[in-house]
């Protein structure tokens, strides 16, 4: 990258000696350039391209990142380069340490752990104290393996003392869910952190220099990795004021206490911004300077073109405010594209989008549900999974979790059936059995935790023969199992024709197809619909389940388009699984939380539903979160604008009979309300 192009701020960071140096890279800086630019100085320096290690928080990133690398050196040069996001970087290093590492998702492994917990009954323990639910313990023990290296038990204690007469139980649960995760050689997105983490204390991977984006969102656990690859020179980039992701455990004093963790650290910080224009870079800079200076800095305006100066929009109602919102959109020369509604609640959302769509202005929602984790993808890709590795077992209990009558813990009782009938194999348990005697499967019975179920008794294959089941589904010995009811028989049934119809095809486009095509995912489309079209009455509202299933399948075939571009199942499924939450759907206006906006930027902003409750969200606010941060979220949200920003305000909520009060970032930005 020629360095000509750089300012002094950014040459002097990027021409710096090895060693510890902290970019202090403020909205709209050049954040990007001064990384390639460091990279192509570290390659013109002669380091070695795989000496290099640069960690971003998505794969996006640091594929644009190398894109641009790879403008002024070989292709074979930026190849050799490590990058990634961390986990991808720790299961890249894992996997050659260890091929059979299956990195499974987290709504898998809450499964897993749901009926881990289930076992136990708590309810039957009658204390006047309500336990933890399963998800919610499940939840703290992620947040506890990213922000602290204490016992989980003296953590959670801490936070909450009045559950310690149950943290033996809560302690048996994570051990039994760790040991089950060891044996089937599962990985969450935490453990390949810890285990790589684990790795580098007795081995280094020879990294001379490694290169963090963002570094202000890094956790602790992210951050003890970074000192475990103890290389010579660290390059860390990051902005204190955009510091958005406490609640996911990102530890602010990561950034804030550098130069005192760091021996010699150098800090330089980059103030020209190139994307804002004077009057939103004033604005910004009004607000965020209430918070405290842990870094001294103020916004340079180089943009001189445009200066419309940032306006307020005042509405009496609610909806009032999106219709309104709406209408300025229509009215505006900019590009749809190039136009976003940022607002701090995701639930906002729903207004906007009904209000753009009923004056015929498309849009897409983004920070929502993402596309891949909604049942009818998750179920979809569950399959592919499975024909990929017939032994992952969360994926054939998320599978079979949508027949009727099948739970977890039967769904996992099935597996272990198949596997035993197969003689190892799932696939020959299913379609070929070589055994015809139901399994042992409650190995060591613990009464007083209820840990597991009573032996089961076989049951009568005659109690099938109502269903009409061809002979090959009726010899097969799971139609014995006394738990599997007719609706359980007649899914299993839809799951062998559909593995009899592919036989060993693994054509990503055809195996889809037909899968979709399938019984089996009709069963699954029927039931989903009827969930999302019943009313409280209990009826099925008839329109809305048509509807619901339009929109199923339309998400299906989207997935089958994504399958374009690949001839092999296992590389599209690894590229759904581990990028999936970084592809968009839709086109238009965008709709976005201030988290989702983080590193974009639009020629026109919205900042939508200004009102002290919602934005500061003061609900948020009193269950650990602080007005600092509050206000770093709105500093996000106005630089996200390049030329245009409006900030709205809305003075009732007619439905919920709630009167606004103007949020108090309106008030320190200087309108008068």
């Amino acid at each position: 990258m020629p360095l000509k192009n750089l300012n002094l701020e950014q040459l002097s960071a990027v021409t710096a000696p090895m060693g510890n140096n902290l970019v202090i890279a403020s909205a709209g800086t050049g954040k990007t350039s001064t990384i390639v630019g460091r990279i192509a100085n570290l390659l013109r320096n002669g380091i070695d391209p795989s000496k290099i290690l640069l960690l971003t928080f998505t794969n996006k990133a640091s594929g644009e990142m190398l894109q641009r690398v790879g403008r002024y050196f070989p292709s074979d040069v930026v190849n050799r380069i490590e990058a990634g996001t961390f986990h991808a970087v720790s299961y890249r290093w894992l996997k050659r340490l260890n091929s059979a590492v299956i990195l499974k998702q987290p709504n898998e492994l809450k499964t897993l752990f749901r009926s881990i917990y289930e076992k136990r009954d708590l309810k039957r323990l009658n204390l006047e104290l309500e336990p933890f639910s399963a998800s919610h313990l499940y939840e703290q023990y992620n947040l506890y393996q990213n922000i602290s290296f204490d016992g989980f038990d003296k953590w959670f204690i801490d936070k909450y003392r009045e559950h310690e007469m149950l943290m033996d139980i809560y302690i048996s649960i994570i051990e039994e869910y760790e040991e089950t995760k060891s044996r089937f050689n599962f990985l969450s997105f935490n453990d390949l952190l810890l285990k790589m983490r684990d790795h580098l204390e007795s081995h280094s991977m020879g990294i001379e220099e490694v290169l963090v984006d963002e570094y202000q969102d890094t956790n602790t656990l992210q951050s003890s990795l970074i000192d475990m690859i103890n290389s010579p020179s660290l390059f860390c980039v990051g902005d204190y004021d955009q510091s958005i992701y406490a609640f996911n455990g990102a530890n602010i004093e990561n950034i804030a206490t550098f130069r005192d963790r760091y021996r010699d650290a150098t800090v330089f910080t980059l103030t020209k911004n190139y994307r804002s224009s004077e009057a939103i870079l004033h604005l910004a800079n009004r607000v965020i300077e209430r918070n405290e200076r842990i870094y001294p800095k103020r916004l340079e305006v180089t943009k001189r073109s445009v200066n419309f100066k940032p306006k307020l929009l005042l509405y009496d109602e609610l909806f009032t405010q999106y219709r309104g919102v709406a209408d300025y959109i229509r009215n505006s020369n900019t590009a749809r594209e190039e136009i976003a509604v940022i607002f701090r609640n995701n639930s906002t959302a729903d207004g906007i989008e009904a209000s753009l769509r009923d004056i015929g202005i498309s849009s897409k929602r983004r920070g929502g549900n993402s596309f891949f984790e909604v049942k009818e993808v998750k179920f979809l890709l569950d399959v592919l999974t499975l024909l990929i590795n017939p032994k992952d077992m969360m994926a054939f209990i998320h599978i079979f979790e949508h027949g009727k009558s099948i739970g977890t813990a039967l769904a996992k009782e099935m597996f272990d059936c198949f596997i035993h009938f197969g003689d190892g194999s799932l696939i020959d348990g299913i379609l070929r059995p070589r055994i015809y005697t139901l399994p042992k499967l409650n190995r060591a019975k613990n009464i007083q935790l209820g840990l597991f179920d009573d032996d089961i008794e076989i049951g009568s294959i005659s109690r099938f023969n109502r269903l009409n089941l061809e002979k090959s589904i009726m010899e097969n010995p799971i139609l014995k199992h006394a738990k599997l009811t007719a609706d359980g028989a007649i899914f299993f049934r839809a799951f062998y024709i559909f593995l009899k119809s592919i036989g060993r095809d693994r054509d990503p486009k055809r195996v889809l197809s037909r899968l979709i095509e399938s019984q089996l995912y009709s069963i699954v489309v029927e039931n989903l619909s009827k969930q999302r079209a019943k009313l409280k009455s209990g009826e099925i509202d008839r329109d809305r389940k048509d509807l619901v299933k339009e929109r199923i399948f339309r998400k299906a075939k989207l997935l089958l388009h994504l399958t374009t571009n690949y001839v092999e199942l296992e590389r599209f499924v690894n590229a759904m699984v581990l990028g999936g939450s970084e592809l968009a759907e839709g086109s238009g206006v965008n709709l976005l939380t201030v988290h989702a906006s983080k590193g974009l930027e639009f020629d026109e902003v919205y900042v939508i539903d200004l009102m002290d409750g919602r934005f500061p969200n003061r609900k948020l606010m009193s269950r650990g979160g602080n007005l600092e941060e509050e206000r770093r979220l709105f500093y996000v949200a106005v630089t996200r604008a390049r030329d245009r920003l409006y900030l709205s305000y809305a003075k009732r909520d007619k439905l919920k009979k709630i009167d606004f009060e103007p949020s108090t970032f309106l008030l320190e930005a200087g309108f008068k309300i």
